[in-house]
């Protein structure tokens, strides 16, 4: 069975990972504290920041931002908005 965690970003209880994604104490928060789907959406994000933004991730302030951009993302808050970038869940059918 897997195991759960109570995600911080959907308020109770979900799928948790199965290790940490990120060395160190954050990964180890993230594995507390993040559910399976959580993790999946922020990484589908981050792809788009990241390819949107042409974002260069040898940059240690290109890092420090999308370490910023997930913790909101998990947290609730709004994150940069990409330029152009139209939510299919927002087009109303014709």
């Amino acid at each position: 069975m897997a195991n759960t965690v109570f995600c911080k970003k959907y308020q109770k209880e979900l799928e948790g990972l199965e290790r940490a994604p990120l060395p160190g104490a954050k990964g180890q928060e993230i594995l507390a504290h993040v559910s399976k789907q959580a993790w999946l959406e922020w990484q589908a994000l981050q792809t788009m920041i990241i390819n949107e933004k042409h974002l260069n991730l040898m940059q240690p302030d290109t890092r420090k931002y999308l370490l910023e951009q997930m913790d909101k993302f998990f947290n609730n808050e709004p994150t940069d908005r990409l330029q152009g970038y139209v939510d299919p869940n927002d087009i109303q059918e014709l």
